[in-house]
């Protein structure tokens, strides 16, 4: 089975809230992912909040045409839950 998006929703302070086809679900903070000819106008949060499911690609895109890899935003979201000592 493909890894990939199932639901997005935009959060405030760069974050998405996303569901994964594999029962995963969480909220990432894209804060510092937002770089390079792509990424950096959705520092505009009007832009940014154009974040939506695309079901064809199977993960989030914007309205300029950026989209990251599910399997990227599963390991920031892996990355970003606090870990239990």
């Amino acid at each position: 089975m493909f890894l990939h998006t199932t639901h997005v929703e935009v959060r405030s302070s760069y974050r998405l809230y996303l569901e994964f086809n594999n029962n995963l679900r969480g909220e990432v903070n894209l804060i510092d992912e937002l770089w390079g000819e792509m990424f950096e106008p959705l520092k505009d949060e009007r832009l940014f909040a154009t974040a939506h499911q695309d079901d064809a690609l199977g993960t989030v895109v914007w309205a300029n045409g950026a989209d990251l890899a599910p399997e990227f935003l599963l390991y920031l979201l892996q990355q970003q839950i606090p870990q239990v000592a």
